[in-house]
């Protein structure tokens, strides 16, 4: 799909053809929609299957025929099974002399709220500043689903407390999995806004390089927390894995000490019940059964008393 925005009256609204100074916004696009974007936007072929590209690390690269292409990870979340699945997905922003084109796999929150006119400020003829208003807005969601994960983690750790099942470690390992993804594609998204900051590849004004500063502040936090959160979660489920372990030895030793008590009973029984003679008292029945309760009682107070049934 793709969809065309310009700033009109301090806000950002669709429009229905391509015009010079617009923001052109591409999700999920067709083998027909490529095809516009290069046959009659002449973009670089290169550039949009970069783009397009599930597997494309963030980067930034600058062609002769003065178009750049700038690809970022930004937070994606999904809900399979009753589960909510964080990850990252690439989204490639090409910059030519007269228009910022957008292209990404999949709707996503981010695009979405600059199409909705949600952030303010935001200015398509202004191309510079409006890609790094769209990195500012990655680098926000990022804090957000942080600490949408820190929320949900406290809930499944209390939910653990009372059940102890593989369900919550394992979505306690989901979690720890997509902060692994955003840690990775945060310092990646680092790494492409230090080459932007340096001027080289994209031409920044003043007030364009005091944005990407905040842009950079926004990253280096997510990352922190992103790592802090990490390490919580590492050692949590550690914990936890340590506490089933001990409550399965507990439950084994409680089972082994019932089993040594119905054995008592069993073995007397035993020896009663075989054609021997010369045994004590072996014609009354009421010998077997005390003498049975007898031991069973001591055995019991001795497992009572090395904790045993505890």
């Amino acid at each position: 799909m793709i969809c065309f925005y310009k700033t009109e009256d301090n806000k950002v609204v669709k429009i229905a053809n391509y015009a010079k100074g617009c923001w052109i916004s591409v999700v999920a696009p067709t083998s027909e929609e490529l095809s516009y974007l290069i046959d009659d936007l002449q973009l670089d072929s290169g550039f949009v299957r970069a783009a397009t590209d599930e597997e494309e690390s963030s980067r930034i690269e600058k062609e002769d025929n003065n178009q750049t292409l700038v690809i970022v990870d930004i937070p994606f979340k999904t809900e399979e099974d009753d589960a909510i699945i964080y990850t990252t997905m690439p989204v490639g922003i090409i910059i030519t002399e007269s228009n910022v084109i957008t292209i990404c796999l999949k709707e996503n929150h981010v695009i979405d709220d600059l199409a909705n006119g949600t952030v303010r400020g935001i200015h398509t003829q202004m191309k510079t500043r409006f890609v790094l208003t769209l990195l500012l807005r990655g680098a926000a969601q990022y804090l957000l689903y942080l600490k949408q994960i820190d929320r949900i983690s406290s809930q499944v750790e209390t939910q653990l407390h009372k059940s102890m099942k593989n369900k919550e470690l394992i979505q306690l390992l989901g979690l720890e999995k997509s902060l692994v993804y955003f840690s990775t594609s945060l310092k990646a998204n680092e790494l492409t806004l230090e080459k932007i900051l340096r001027g080289r590849i994209i031409k920044l004004y003043e007030e364009d390089q005091d944005l990407l500063e905040d842009v950079l502040i926004e990253v280096k936090q997510a990352i922190e927390m992103s790592n802090i959160h990490s390490n919580i979660l590492s050692g949590t489920m550690d914990a936890f894995a340590s506490i089933i372990s001990n409550n399965l030895n507990i439950v084994m030793k409680v089972l082994t000490s019932i089993t040594i008590l119905m054995a008592i009973p069993t073995m007397i029984f035993s020896f009663y019940g075989m054609n021997v003679q010369g045994l004590w008292f072996d014609q009354y029945v009421w010998f077997p059964l005390a003498i049975s309760a007898v031991i069973t009682i001591i055995a019991a107070i001795i497992l009572v008393k090395n904790n045993m049934f505890k």
